[in-house]
């Protein structure tokens, strides 16, 4: 069965484009022009992947409102901005409220697609059964590296795919100091220094949801972020 791809966008050409494009290389795309209409078909069946616009017709902030809802209702779902609008203040509240990707509108479909992939390839691992896990346990922390599960003090962590690969970038080796480039590359995003600022607050404000006295994250200015051994 092919992958299942939502677009939401509210220019007709754009949305066509984008639906043929992804069609062709093999994923089953549907696309939207309004929050309303994809909420309302959401609710029945959710796709596999989302591509969001943040201005949707007479909502200038429409998109942000969606990914918000998309991510009560699934911590994992991947979540892809594609926008003209690419600001710092923007990148970074679509990025807060959970996206695991945000990318301009002059990105190549090439990079589009390579991104979509590595989602997806991603996700996969959510799918093997826990037989074959690779376990990583610090204390009230646990990494269920195939499953993309990680807990702290037998609390699931609702982290994004992007999110999980960071907190398991760090941990895998406490003590070490992880530059943002290393952490964009294991992530598989290529995001600026402010990006990744920004998820590290949202991963450690879901840790400290779970446990107020959380502070297992270290920043170590000038050089990146270690997880405390």
């Amino acid at each position: 069965m092919p992958r299942t791809i939502a677009i939401v966008e509210d220019e007709p050409l754009i949305r066509a484009n984008y639906v043929e494009a992804l069609g062709r290389i093999g994923y089953e795309v549907r696309g939207y022009a309004s929050r309303p209409e994809a909420e309302a078909v959401f609710a029945q069946r959710m796709p596999e992947l989302v591509i969001i616009d943040i201005g949707l017709g007479d909502e200038p902030e429409g998109g942000f409102e969606l990914c918000r809802s998309l991510r009560v209702r699934s911590p994992t779902l991947p979540i892809i901005f594609l926008t003209a609008r690419d600001s710092d203040f923007d990148v970074i509240s679509g990025l807060r409220l959970g996206a695991d990707d945000y990318l301009a509108k002059d990105v190549s479909f090439h990079q589009l697609a390579a991104r979509i992939s590595a989602l997806f390839r991603r996700m996969d691992a959510l799918r093997r059964p826990a037989e074959s896990d690779s376990v990583i346990e610090q204390g009230p922390l646990r990494i269920e590296s195939e499953r993309m599960r990680i807990s702290w003090a037998g609390q699931d962590v609702p982290l994004t795919v992007t999110e999980f690969w960071m907190v398991y970038t760090l941990a895998r080796f406490p003590g070490h100091v992880k530059s943002r480039d290393q952490l964009m590359r294991d992530a598989q995003v290529v995001v600026d220094d402010a990006t990744i600022t920004s998820h590290i607050k949202r991963i450690r404000k879901k840790f400290v949801a779970i446990d107020p006295a959380f502070d297992a994250i270290d920043t170590v200015h000038g050089a990146g972020y270690r997880w405390r051994g």
